[in-house]
């Protein structure tokens, strides 16, 4: 079980990087959606291949259960960045990322329901100090005085439950298929689905600059391809919503990396909200006592 969560963890650190390479991508005049499309389709092109070479028995899955990717890819991965961007479109990026991290919220509430998970006063406890940290390394309190509306509000809550739904749909297909396989169909799906949408083929000559195809493979593989294989991995032996919390130490990561490399302000409230993060992470690592 420690194997599992230290591979959740891994994953939410890479994830945490992701703002490294989507800065490339913005400097070569690429959009936040056309980089999502990148982002998965050279995730997916990277990651078929490795597995062609390497476990190639990865790549066969029953037609009929398209479904259960349709549900990872598209209704998981694909809507919770849309969600996420659109709601950094109409408000900030704080705002968006308080609300994208309601999503330990609905997985523990779901699991709850769907897999008898028994919501402890730990995991509780966790819940209420991982939100109350990202509104703090966000800048969201005691910063923020605007108002927030509610179509920002419905995208937010939008972004939380898509991103709460890997972890529900992920827990169903890994009773079927090994955590390589529910990986790149879901980024494949997601792939599928994102390009025609994102209109990348209009801004193809955005494509010749070296940063878009460094912040492209960065992106595609270091923050999509591998963290979303040790996220499933784990997921395979941990319970949906201790993952779900867990995987919040990405804006953890992300703080910090912003204030040694972009040197973004230090301030006490947003030390405080990192090492409320941290310690909701540590918390739920404590050895349980049994009765």
């Amino acid at each position: 079980m420690k194997k599992a969560y230290l591979q959740i963890i891994a994953a939410a650190v890479l994830w945490g990087c992701i703002g490294l390479f989507l800065k490339l991508l913005t400097a070569a005049g690429l959009t936040s959606m056309q980089g999502v499309a990148l982002r998965s389709a050279v995730g997916c092109i990277v990651y078929g291949l490795f597995l062609f070479f390497t476990h190639r028995k990865a790549l066969f899955i029953v037609p009929r259960d398209w479904y259960y990717f349709f549900g990872t890819g598209v209704c998981s991965l694909l809507f919770f960045n849309w969600c996420y961007f659109s709601a950094i479109t109409l408000s900030s990026m704080s705002v968006a990322a308080v609300l994208l991290y309601t999503s330990p919220v609905f997985v523990t509430l779901m699991s709850a329901l769907l897999f008898r998970e028994a919501i402890t006063p730990v995991k509780a406890t966790a819940l209420a100090v991982t939100f109350a940290g990202c509104v703090l390394v966000t800048g969201l309190f005691p910063l923020g005085q605007n108002t927030i509306s509610l179509p920002v509000v419905l995208f937010g809550l939008g972004s939380g439950f898509g991103y709460a739904l890997y972890s529900i749909f992920g827990k169903f297909v890994l009773k079927k298929y090994a955590p390589a396989t529910v990986t790149f169909y879901t980024i494949l799906f997601c792939a599928i689905f994102s390009l025609p949408l994102s209109g990348l083929r209009t801004n193809l000559s955005a494509l010749a600059d070296w940063r878009a195809w460094t912040g492209a493979l960065g992106v595609g593989v270091l923050c999509c391809a591998l963290p979303y294989h040790l996220y499933t991995a784990g997921l395979r032996d941990a319970e949906p919503g201790r993952a779900a919390i867990l995987a919040t130490i990405e804006p953890f990561v992300a703080a910090g990396l912003g204030i040694l490399l972009f040197h973004e302000a230090v301030t006490p409230w947003k030390l405080l909200g990192m090492a409320a993060i941290l310690g909701a992470v540590l918390l739920l690592n404590l050895p349980e006592k049994k009765s």
